[in-house]
């Protein structure tokens, strides 16, 4: 394989890549969990978070793209199966199926989860210089941030 040259250490992008991994791990084990809600929720906020719920799966279905894509960029291959996911996620299965108003504030949980991890990564991309993964973290912890002020609007009397 051709020495991949573009302007960040080799150790520094494997530090990146791993730290990409579990932001990986996180944001496609939240795609799944946040597609067996839209499948499963019931009671009167049926309409609302079948959509909603579809509208941000359909979201991290792209994001794992991007996030994966970076770390090939950065030389590294991408974690792909669920025994990896399982290994690097912080994101916790449902226990049985939830309530609807559960299923909210579990997903509230498990996006905040996500920024976590997604700021963890932080420090060694930008002692990296590397701009293009801090512009990715950058984007994902807005969605994120935007997507538990949504989430948690509907938590409220």
């Amino acid at each position: 394989m051709q020495t991949i040259n573009i302007g960040i250490s080799k150790s520094d992008c494997k530090k990146i890549a791993e730290g990409l991994s579990h932001l990986l791990a996180d944001s496609y084990t939240l795609y799944l969990k946040t597609h067996n809600f839209h499948w499963n929720v019931t009671g009167p906020m049926f309409q609302t978070l079948h959509l909603m719920f579809e509208t941000q799966y359909t979201e991290l279905a792209m994001a794992v793209d991007l996030i994966a894509e970076r770390i090939r960029a950065l030389g590294h291959y991408a974690p792909g199966s669920y025994r990896e996911y399982a290994k690097l996620t912080s994101i916790k299965e449902a226990e049985g199926m939830p309530h609807a108003k559960e299923m909210i504030c579990d997903l509230v949980d498990d996006h905040e989860a996500v920024i976590h991890t997604a700021r963890s990564v932080f420090p060694v991309v930008e002692k990296a210089g590397d701009e293009a993964s801090l512009n990715l973290l950058v984007e994902r912890i807005t969605l994120h941030e935007k997507t538990v002020w949504m989430l948690r609007s509907l938590l409220e009397e």
